[in-house]
């Protein structure tokens, strides 16, 4: 490194650093390998990205940043993935031994040119017999199929390798998703809540934070009367009308079981409660069809508790507060929203 990228690097830090600090941004490697691309600004889709989560959040999340860093700086500079790295190494090991049989038999395929090119001097000369023109005719034909059937096979070996590169990559995508999001759901997963809860209530920025914790009514009977695939498919189904539901910042996660969790950003309760309320009404119009009987089922809904983060508070109590308006969402009859 010269002097001079040196002192870019040094001046690019100085900028990422005060900009972390100030959303919130755990300093750790990965974070700043992100900011510093950011300040770089040598991904302007990245740039846009974090952009736009900063003037919808104010602060940028842990899930957030894991999300960007995986989409623009892992994915480009690292992959540390046991299985797709020694997947791509074997692929690569089989390619190069396919290239290095094609090449050789290209090397032998020119050396009996020259040599076939050699005895024709001598036709030409008067100094071959007709058995030995035949003799070279066909020694001629056979090498030039055996270097067509050697590049037909090498061009076999790229083709399957274009293939599985794909499906390499499908993997990888697949594995980045699965890190911060619920397999069953879809939602954003207990994983990513606990990281974006804890940012939330030790920022030192002042604005409104609301938890909804959402439980689905009568779950145990809903698996119990149609079985556990039905169940699922409630999960889903409640899950699509809550994602469906989030903007302006609000982010659904699956919180554990039939448990769901929403974090509402920039709105005090009484917009937080009445948020609840419109989703708990959706929630009411889903039907599932139990695929057994055929039946459509309708009688679905969920119980919400709502808590708004007072100043100081931390993480577990918010959740606590939460939990028990939830709590008295059950006790006073299931399918409402608490506190009145």
């Amino acid at each position: 490194m010269t002097k001079e990228d040196f002192q870019k690097a040094a001046e690019i830090l100085r900028t990422a650093v005060p900009l972390m600090i100030k959303h919130q941004v755990p300093t750790t490697p990965p974070n700043y390998a992100l900011w510093y691309t950011y300040v770089e600004k040598t991904q302007p889709q990245l740039n846009s990205e974090l952009d736009e989560i900063i003037a919808e959040y104010g602060i940028c999340l842990p899930s957030h940043n894991e999300d960007l860093y995986r989409t623009y700086i892992a994915g480009k500079t690292e992959s540390d993935i046991h299985e797709l790295r020694s997947n791509l190494e074997i692929l690569v090991n089989e390619i190069f031994l396919s290239m290095k049989d094609t090449l050789a038999d290209t090397s032998s395929f020119e050396k009996s040119i020259e040599k076939s090119f050699s005895s024709l001097e001598k036709v030409e000369n008067g100094g071959v017999t007709f058995d030995e023109l035949l003799s070279l005719v066909r020694s001629f034909v056979s090498e030039a199929q055996s270097i067509r059937s050697s590049t037909s096979y090498f061009n076999e070996q790229l083709n399957t390798a274009s293939s599985e590169i794909s499906n390499l990559r499908e993997k990888l995508e697949k594995v980045q998703r699965d890190a911060l999001h619920d397999s069953l759901s879809g939602l954003l997963n207990r994983g990513a809540f606990d990281k974006d809860i804890s940012t939330y209530c030790s920022s030192e920025q002042s604005y409104p934070l609301c938890l909804v914790l959402v439980d689905i009514d009568s779950f145990k009977s809903l698996n119990d009367d149609y079985g556990h695939v039905f169940g699922d498919m409630v999960i889903k189904a409640i899950a699509k009308r809550l994602q469906s539901s989030c903007r302006d910042g609000i982010a659904a996660y699956r919180y554990g079981g039939e448990e769901f969790a929403l974090l509402i950003p920039n709105k005090p309760l009484r917009i937080a409660r009445q948020f609840a309320e419109t989703v708990r009404r959706s929630i009411e119009k889903i039907t599932v069809k139990d695929k057994r009987s055929g039946k459509q089922v309708k009688n679905i809904s969920a119980s919400f508790g709502v808590a708004q983060f007072e100043e100081g508070e931390s993480p577990i109590s918010l959740i606590d507060n939460a939990d028990q308006q939830l709590y008295k969402a059950k006790s006073l009859g299931k399918n409402r929203v608490m506190p009145i």
